[in-house]
C-alpha cells in the first residue's frame, strides 16, 4: 500500500502546490489517487492555513475529498492542533462526519485516550509510533494495540534515516500483530520509503513527509511524489 500524505502541518510558505483549502486538498487527492495512491492523510485547514480538528472544517474538508475520490480517507490528531489534551478529546468526540481512520501519536500526552475514543466511534487508528521517542515501548504494553488498524511507523531522522528505521522496526517487534505503515520525513523520505520497498512494508509519500524528488528537484505535486514514490518503492516492478 502507498498512502499519499497530502500537505501535513505544511503551509503558504512551503509552495503552491502544498494543498491548503478543501478545494485544492480534494484535486490533489484525486490526482494523487488516479497515480495509484490507495489511501489518503490529510491536515484539514483553518482559513489561515493552520491545522484544525474542528468538526466544521473535519466535514467540509472530508465531503469534499470524498466526491473526488472512495478510497479511504484518514486525518491528523497531533497534539499541535489542540494543545490540551482534554480539550483534544473532547473535539475528536465532537466529530460529525468522521474520517476512515485517524493518526494518534502514541508518544503524546492523551494519546491512549484520543485512540479508545476514536476507536468508540468506529474511526480506524493509526498508532504514529515515532523514532527518537518512548513510543515503541508505550504501544507494546497498550491493551489497545491489538485494536488499531496499524502502525505508522515514523522515522524522525534525517541523517541516518534507514539505521533508525531498522532500530524502531526491532523496538516495535511483533507491534501486536498489527500491519505496519513504514515512512521518513524530509531527506529521509526517500531512503526509507526504498527500505519499505524492500522489507515488503506499506508506505507513504506526499507533501507532507518532502517537498522534493529523489534527484533533489522539487516536486509539482502530490501526483508526481506518488508516480516517483510507486517506482522507488517497487511496486511498479512487482506489478508489471
Amino acid at each position: 500500500m502507498v498512502q499519499v500524505c497530502l500537505n501535513g502541518p505544511r503551509g503558504a510558505a512551503d509552495g503552491t502546490a502544498v494543498p491548503l483549502t478543501p478545494e485544492t486538498m480534494a484535486q490533489s487527492a484525486a490526482d494523487a489517487v488516479a497515480a495509484g495512491a490507495v489511501d489518503i492523510h490529510v491536515h484539514p485547514k483553518t482559513p489561515c492555513g493552520q491545522d484544525t480538528l474542528s468538526p466544521r472544517v473535519l466535514a467540509v474538508t472530508l465531503e469534499a475529498i470524498r466526491a473526488r475520490v472512495s478510497v479511504p480517507v484518514g486525518v491528523t490528531t497531533g497534539a499541535w492542533t489542540v494543545r490540551d489534551p482534554a480539550a483534544r478529546l473532547a473535539r475528536v468526540r465532537d466529530w460529525s462526519v468522521l474520517p476512515d481512520h485517524a493518526s494518534v501519536n502514541w508518544h503524546e500526552p492523551g494519546a491512549e485516550e484520543v485512540a479508545a475514543a476514536l476507536i468508540g466511534l468506529g474511526v480506524g487508528v493509526e498508532a504514529g509510533i515515532w523514532s527518537g521517542t518512548d513510543a515503541a515501548e508505550r504501544f507494546a504494553v497498550s491493551p489497545l494495540g491489538p485494536r488499531v488498524l496499524r502502525v505508522l511507523a515514523e522515522v524522525t531522522d534525517t541523517t541516518a534515516p534507514e539505521a533508525s528505521a531498522r532500530t524502531l522496526l526491532t523496538t516495535l517487534g511483533a507491534a501486536h500483530g498489527r500491519a505496519v505503515l513504514l515512512h521518513g520525513e524530509d531527506g529521509g523520505a526517500w531512503p526509507v520509503l526504498r527500505l519499505a520497498g524492500r522489507l515488503g512494508l506499506a508506505t507513504r509519500i506526499g507533501l507532507e513527509d518532502t517537498l522534493l524528488l529523489p534527484d533533489g528537484q522539487r516536486a509539482l505535486s502530490n501526483a508526481q511524489l506518488v508516480t516517483e514514490g510507486l517506482v522507488q518503492h517497487g511496486w511498479a516492478r512487482r506489478s508489471s
